[in-house]
């Protein structure tokens, strides 16, 4: 155990080592953390429905209905009522025929990667891509090929000289650690010339983009067949857990016949099926969640522009401050945490090297105080008097 010890050592003497803070209580816009009550500016509950008291109420009820754990997998008995409804208005509700359920994004990124991408077909993906898409693709054995972040001049160069019959883009749309969005319609366009599967991960867009939370097509003005397969979570801006793939009929009935993720795993719990129904409601009924969040990403950005902190060019909510050491960045984010702000400090692997941030992450329940106060104890930190 020698040579672990020595590893661990070195990441902390990088500023690299990870440690885990304790919440006590609920997600929110004020959270307790290590027993410290702070203003909450990570995380990725955007809209504020992990503690809505509906959410919580259809959670409750269903645990009542259909006990707590689903104690199978899908294919033997664990697909309930509450999966089959809440797949159906998914897919209505993002404009595909059908949608399958996983229990993580993780998981439903694997799972599509191993059932469509044999070791002789080619998955091309944004340098940038979630680490679950670049893991997708080794743990399917097929060629990873990654083109420069969203330039599709290059994307279009890696497909022109593929020669493999089955080939796959994959990319995020909306950027987790940078907060950028792709460009959909050059995807779309590259893939079709291409004969290339589309593949989005639409974590980070969807309950948040687009018409009512429809999502990063909806924002986009793309129509859903254009895009092959899309995979949305439910633990962010729907504040439960778990995640679904969107797509054709052939599609989610090969990933049910093939993708061992889905499979071979236990079934998420029938109450957060019935709570995501809950949560899929409130985003068409209190659409003012998307609304207020806008305005709050306007209004952080103005203020962070004013100050000049060095922001990158991201109009969602997610908005990292680039400080760039990462023992810099891991400083000020627990001075942040002792002054009453939770702000997360994302070094590398995560991001690349001489780019650690202040992952600052807003929420639709921010009031233009909390922000305000969050702005002036950044600029006291990085321009001390």
């Amino acid at each position: 155990m020698k040579d672990l010890q020595n590893n661990l050592l070195q990441r902390k003497q990088q500023g690299l080592y990870r440690k885990r803070n304790i919440l006590q209580g609920p997600q929110g816009r004020k959270i307790i953390l290590n027993n410290k009550q702070v203003l909450n500016f990570s995380g990725n509950d955007y809209l504020g429905l992990a503690n809505h008291p509906e959410v919580k109420e259809s959670f409750i009820n269903a645990a009542h209905q259909y006990g707590v754990g689903s104690g199978a997998a899908h294919l033997v008995n664990g697909h309930t009522q509450a999966h089959h409804e809440l797949e159906e208005e998914l897919a209505d509700f993002c404009g595909y025929p059908r949608t399958l359920l996983f229990s993580t994004g993780y998981m439903a990124n694997l799972g599509v990667a191993q059932s469509l991408c044999t070791k002789n077909a080619r998955i091309i993906e944004d340098k940038l891509n979630h680490a679950s898409l670049l893991d997708a693709a080794n743990i399917s054995n097929a060629q990873l090929i990654r083109y420069r972040h969203k330039d599709y001049d290059n994307l279009q160069h890696k497909l022109k000289h593929c020669e493999s019959a089955v080939k796959m883009v994959s990319s995020d749309s909306v950027f987790s650690m940078d907060g950028d969005e792709a460009d959909i319609q050059q995807m779309i366009k590259h893939c079709q010339t291409h004969n290339a599967y589309l593949m989005l991960d639409d974590a980070h867009g969807f309950g948040v983009l687009g018409k009512d939370g429809r999502g990063s097509l909806s924002h986009q003005q793309i129509a859903a067949p254009d895009v092959s397969v899309y995979m949305a979570t439910l633990g962010k801006a729907l504040g439960t857990a778990g995640a679904f793939i969107a797509g054709s009929e052939e599609l989610i009935e090969t990933l049910i016949q093939t993708a061992r993720c889905y499979i071979y795993t236990t079934a998420m719990p029938a109450a957060v099926a019935k709570a995501t129904h809950t949560s899929l409601h409130l985003l068409v009924r209190e659409n003012w969640r998307q609304q207020t969040l806008k305005k709050n990403i306007y209004f952080f950005k103005t203020l962070a522009s004013q100050a000049e902190l060095n922001l990158l060019p991201s109009n969602t909510a997610i908005q990292p401050v680039i400080i760039g050491n990462a023992q810099s960045a891991l400083n000020i984010s627990q001075q942040l945490l002792n002054q009453g702000f939770h702000v997360a400090a994302i070094r590398p692997p995560t991001v690349p090297k001489n780019t650690a941030r202040l992952r600052v992450t807003l929420r639709a329940d921010h009031t233009e105080e909390d922000i305000e106060r969050l702005i002036s104890a950044v600029i006291n930190m990085l321009h001390p008097e």
